[in-house]
């Protein structure tokens, strides 16, 4: 971040102006966070209007997926900005002197934390991205028909969080030096192909639901 505004409370315009322009943040890691927070505003989108009588027998299902797609869409932009800044260090420490031994070493150890650090927020993305999925494959056969394609909207937004995120997670890993570090954080990518394929499936399963 630029120091002050909060991704979340930037203007989309304003946000994607600053996509587009040449600045180290935000990049591809924070869009892979707003693909997730959109992801999971559709969920509550769908689930509030999944709601009233005809509903009922769905009712507390319902309400938990509402609370837990508002908790995921919060913790997404936290997760947007938290890129901006983490990536932002990167880009700081790759700045640091380098004339001798000493600060050869420093800025290197420096570079490696840094690195550590701009690969937690997308890491952290693909899980918010798998709970959305799951979400998503929960309220597809109880929601209301009439946005039933919203919820394909979510796991698609939901597939492309992770699947960017992913990259984000890879391109830091080489010059992570703590192994442990190293190893987890490739840990939460294992699952992003099956993730995506059930992202997928619901979508399918939308479009059929589309072609009767």
């Amino acid at each position: 971040m630029d120091g002050q505004t909060r991704i979340q409370d930037e203007t989309v315009g304003g946000y994607l102006d600053r996509l587009a322009a040449r600045l180290p943040a935000p990049g591809g890691g924070a869009a892979a966070a707003l693909h997730a927070a959109q992801g999971a505003a559709l969920l509550g989108m769908v689930a509030r209007y999944t709601t009233g009588g005809k509903y009922a027998a769905q009712a507390a299902v319902i309400a938990r997926i509402t609370a837990e797609s508002d908790e995921l869409r919060s913790a997404a932009l936290d997760l947007a900005a938290a890129d901006a800044a983490a990536f932002t260090a990167v880009t700081d420490a790759y700045a640091l002197p380098r004339e001798g031994d000493e600060q050869k070493a420093a800025r290197s150890a420096a570079i490696a934390r840094a690195l550590a650090g701009a690969a937690r927020p997308p890491a952290d993305v693909i899980a918010v991205a798998r709970r959305i999925v799951g979400l998503a494959e929960e309220l597809l056969p109880i929601g209301n028909p009439n946005v039933v394609t919203d919820v394909a909207a979510a796991a698609e937004a939901a597939r492309a969080a992770a699947t960017t995120a992913r990259v984000n997670v890879e391109i830091n890993l080489g010059g992570i030096k703590d192994e442990s570090a190293r190893a987890g954080l490739a840990a939460a990518t294992t699952d992003v192909d099956p993730l995506a394929a059930r992202a997928t499936a619901v979508t399918e399963a939308v479009r059929k639901t589309l072609a009767r």
